[in-house]
């Protein structure tokens, strides 16, 4: 009810059920023609009862029967990505995140070997992470995969970028090079065997389609699984995900047998630190900020809160200088963004109401423990008006 609109009057064979006091109309309904119209959001988590109010129109207005299950969407998927592929081969980035991860056990379990996995690592995960994706995810699913080391490469292409559009742009366009450079290596085996690399598996989720923009939907964000891929891209995309949230996503996951460690593991965007660093991404700053973050990350596994919370991460504010006492001496260091959100499904969320100790915990340990800084912030925004991310 945000954005401004009104309607000031029902149409003819409809009755108002529901107003505010600044909106005279905001739901009306015609029970003999089965037609009901809500003007607010019932499916953010922020509208009450609005779960109540689709389940009512579902069940008792349209008829429909809950009868769509986990298993339902798990094989529709797998069904949906066999008759896509046929006989070709694909390849699929893993990321280190859970929905790369669940989009390749769904083509996994849709074609078996016919999959390959290249994990490019890229140099802007979180710490441990790159040794997490070989031990957790092969040994749950026993997927081929190539590891590419191409850190340099990413930062030879970032380096004197502040801007995030560009960034985004820069590392979706150089992970897919990097991509058919590994392909290239894999077409000859698949040729030797009769068949051919045709397409590319991405973890896109419905956030991502809505937020990267449609013809009836603001761009929010350019996401490089959406909007961000070269214009001569030389595979056809598979996206086995494309339609759903991220809480349907790790429920897939648990029915597909994945590891808890992958399925829970919490969202990270596909440019991973370089969109948490607010200005030039250099090895320096990723060194501070992956410091800061899995200190955060810790802390928080300790209080117990992995669960409740949708996402905490680090920020680094690279182009910020604030001032500062440690020890005996003023310090100019760089402040680090705590960002802690509640969500069900990333379309909206509340900033956690995280302990104070445990901020003081975090706050402490980041300033003493991290190199180049001073001040630790908490970011106390909801989504809208701020997004998740900071870039």
């Amino acid at each position: 009810m945000s954005h401004g609109d009104s309607v000031t009057a029902a149409p003819p064979g409809f009755v108002v059920t529901a107003s505010t006091p600044s909106t005279p109309v905001a739901a009306f309904e015609d029970t003999e023609r089965r037609l009901f119209a809500v003007q607010f959001h019932p499916e953010v988590v922020h509208s009450d009862h609005g779960m109540d109010v689709l389940r009512r129109f579902l069940f008792a207005g349209a008829g429909c029967r809950p009868n769509w299950t986990m298993v339902n969407i798990a094989d529709d998927a797998v069904a949906a990505v066999q008759a896509q592929l046929g006989g070709a081969r694909a390849i699929c980035g893993l990321s280190g995140g859970v929905d790369s991860a669940v989009a390749a056990a769904v083509v996994h379990r849709a074609v078996g070997d016919q999959l390959t996995c290249v994990f490019v690592d890229h140099g802007l995960l979180r710490a441990g992470e790159a040794e997490q994706v070989e031990k957790d995810f092969v040994a749950s699913t026993g997927v081929e995969l190539v590891h590419v080391k191409a850190a340099d490469r990413f930062a030879a292409a970032l380096a004197g970028v502040s801007d995030p559009e560009r960034k985004r742009k820069i590392i979706g366009r150089e992970f897919i090079r990097v991509f058919e450079e590994a392909a290239r290596e894999l077409e000859a085996r698949a040729e030797a065997e009769g068949s051919r690399i045709e397409f590319l598996v991405q973890g896109t989720l419905y956030p991502d389609v809505i937020e990267s923009g449609s013809p009836t939907a603001a761009k929010i964000k350019s996401h490089h699984n959406v909007g961000g891929l070269p214009d001569d891209l030389q595979f056809s995309l598979v996206e086995p995900l494309r339609t759903l949230f991220k809480d349907e996503v790790r429920r897939l996951g648990e029915e597909l047998g994945l590891p808890e460690e992958i399925v829970w593991r919490q969202p990270f965007p596909g440019p991973g630190l370089a969109v948490r660093i607010i200005g030039e991404v250099t090895p320096q700053r990723l060194e501070t900020l992956r410091a800061a973050d899995a200190i955060v990350r810790e802390e928080i596994r300790r209080a117990g809160l992995d669960r409740e919370i949708w996402q905490v991460f680090a920020v680094l504010l690279a182009h910020v200088r604030s001032v500062g006492v440690q020890g005996d001496e003023r310090t100019y260091g760089h402040p680090i963004v705590l960002r802690a959100v509640t969500s069900e499904d990333a379309m909206t969320a509340d900033w956690a109401r995280l302990p104070y100790d445990l901020l003081e915990r975090i706050s402490g340990r980041v300033v003493n423990e991290v190199e180049q800084v001073n001040r630790v912030v908490y970011d106390i925004t909801s989504k809208p008006p701020g997004t998740i991310e900071w870039e």
